[in-house]
């Protein structure tokens, strides 16, 4: 599957291992790459899967809260030719999910590299191959390796590094600060006044589960947003929303679930949450931006149990300052301000990606750029976006293996000529 080849400096110990990839190098062991490389191997089509950690999906196993589930129903959410066991709930839970990935790792065979984190890749115009370089994450002394490939697919996705939001003062607040993919459980906040900025699905969550361990959350909420009923009548609103958009326009599906989220959960706005513009499925599939599914923080919103204030203003010791001039002491800051892109650090590319690290093409176009280079997993709408472009992602390369396999190949030694060149 793969050949290598040794370069070196003056002495063996500065030397640079490189290995030809025959076949795709996917960037990323998360469910968008585990789907990729499913479908690969249904394809005949040898591949290489890269891992900065020392797992798979290691976002699901490392940085989240111990009570998460599925914000969606299973069907949304299993990945291309291996659905859940039937005996999985509605909503699987954090561990349920992550067994199913393990599961779904051996099934194809997919044996990722860990603890190989991407420095930088280009594509080389002389030879026609992209040039990866790693080193390793565990800081062992392997040194640097660079992968020689025909196809590069990025599946690091949106979430790969924390957004850390930079507010006045909040170096000399003193209490415990934290980003939300620290949080495990509201057990050691139990009597303490704690402040989560953001009032997405994380920070609803996050305030609800302090609530449960008797803890003090104020959310604060700059922004507008959408929050819907996770379910009405036993049916899933985000389910129904997308049965309705396949006969009804967007607009009109819109104005359906506003209607039915005020008949469920009353007018929230009463309670500091302004809703957009926007309608929830519209700004979803424009902005990226999701509707809250409410499972409960609501009710500790209307019983007073979970505090909502506006924007932060500058925090001094032990206190928060908000935009209207109020005063609150805090014990401990919740950063729920979300996730971006790590793309633009290490993937030398313009052209495809824009700046912000997303394909500049939106969905369903997002896929596939120029000179061997694909996305999956940038679609903002999960994994049933992620396994729509894998499928295609698996399908492009498959067909473009099968052809230049088919035929003669007299492009290895030019291959070799490139690696010599460094």
């Amino acid at each position: 599957m793969e050949n290598l080849f040794r370069l070196a400096d003056h002495d063996e110990s500065s030397a640079r291992r490189c290995v030809w990839v025959n076949g795709p190098l996917i960037v990323g062991a998360g469910p968008s790459g585990l789907a990729t490389a499913a479908l690969l191997r249904d394809q005949g089509v040898p591949f290489v899967v890269l891992e900065k950690t020392d797992c798979i999906a290691s976002l699901w196993q490392k940085s989240t809260y111990d009570r998460l589930t599925l914000h969606l129903p299973k069907q949304f959410c299993q990945l291309p030719k291996l659905p859940f066991p039937e005996d999985f709930p509605e909503y699987p839970t954090k561990s349920q999910f992550i067994g199913y990935l393990e599961d779904y790792a051996r099934r194809f065979d997919i044996n990722p590299r860990f603890n190989e984190c991407v420095r930088s890749a280009r594509y080389d115009e002389t030879c026609g191959m992209w040039r990866v370089r790693t080193a390793s994450a565990a800081g062992g002394s392997r040194g640097e390796v660079e992968y020689i490939c025909r196809w590069l697919v990025v599946a690091t996705g949106e979430n790969a590094e924390c957004v850390m939001p930079d507010f006045e003062g909040l170096a000399e607040f003193g209490g415990d600060v934290m980003h939300v993919r620290e949080y495990k459980s509201g057990e050691k906040f139990g009597k303490k006044k704690v402040l989560v900025v953001g009032c997405g699905n994380s920070g609803m969550e996050l305030s609800l589960d302090l609530c449960n361990h008797h803890a003090l959350p104020t959310m604060v909420i700059r922004d507008s947003v959408h929050v819907l009923p996770r379910e009405v009548l036993g049916i899933s609103t985000f389910g129904l929303a997308v049965l309705l958009m396949k006969r009804l326009p967007l607009w009109l599906v819109d104005k359906l679930l506003l209607i039915l989220a005020w008949l469920v959960l009353g007018n929230v706005e009463k309670y500091g949450l302004k809703r957009p513009l926007v309608g929830p499925m519209e700004l979803k599939n424009t902005k990226g931006k999701t509707p809250v599914l409410d499972i409960g923080a609501l009710a500790k919103i209307r019983s007073g149990e979970i505090k909502v204030v506006p924007g932060i203003k500058k925090f001094s010791p032990g206190q928060v300052e908000l935009v209207n001039g109020e005063k609150h002491d805090v014990d401990s800051v919740i950063l729920a301000t979300g996730y971006r892109s790590n793309v633009p650090y290490w993937l030398n590319e313009s052209e495809f990606f824009s700046k912000e690290g997303f394909p500049k093409s939106s969905f369903p176009n997002g896929w596939k750029g120029n000179s061997g280079l694909y996305a999956v997993g940038f679609t903002r709408r999960g994994l049933a976006g992620a396994s729509s472009d894998a499928i295609n992602i698996a399908q492009d390369i498959g067909k473009e293996y099968k052809e230049e396999t088919g035929q003669k190949k007299t492009s290895t030694p030019t291959h070799r000529r490139c690696i010599s060149q460094y």
